[in-house]
C-alpha cells in the first residue's frame, strides 16, 4: 500500500505517471500488467521517505540538547530526567521486575 499519489512526490513523479498510464488500460490493471511498475513505485517511495526522514533528523541531537536544557531550566534541576531515573531506586526495581517477567514470558514461549 502506498501513500496517496495526489500529493507531490518529486523523486517518483515519472514512475507515478507510468503507473497512471498503465492503469488507464483495464486489462493491464486487473491482470497484473502493472505489477512491475508498482514494485518500482514502492521502492522509489521507500527511498524518498528515507531521504526525507534523514533530512528531518539531521539536527536531532542539537534539538534534543536544547530541549533538555529548557527542561532543566523550567524545573530548576541540574540533571536530566533520564539521569534522575537512573538514580531512582524504586524505578530501577520496577524495571528489573518487568525485564525478568519478559524473560520468563520469552522462555515459556520458546518452549512451546
Amino acid at each position: 500500500m502506498h501513500p496517496p499519489l495526489d500529493r507531490p512526490h518529486p523523486d517518483c513523479d515519472q514512475v507515478i505517471q507510468e503507473l497512471r498510464a498503465c492503469h488507464a488500460d483495464w486489462k493491464l490493471k486487473y491482470l497484473g500488467g502493472c505489477n512491475g511498475i508498482k514494485v518500482r513505485l514502492d521502492c522509489c517511495l521507500k527511498e524518498e521517505k528515507k531521504r526525507l526522514l534523514g533530512e528531518m533528523d539531521k539536527d536531532f541531537p542539537a534539538r534534543r540538547a536544547r530541549q533538555e536544557d529548557i527542561i532543566k531550566t523550567a524545573f530548576e534541576k541540574k540533571e536530566t530526567f533520564a539521569e534522575y531515573l537512573k538514580q531512582d531506586k524504586d524505578y530501577q526495581r520496577e524495571m528489573e521486575k518487568i525485564q525478568s517477567q519478559r524473560r520468563l514470558n520469552n522462555e515459556s514461549e520458546s518452549k512451546q
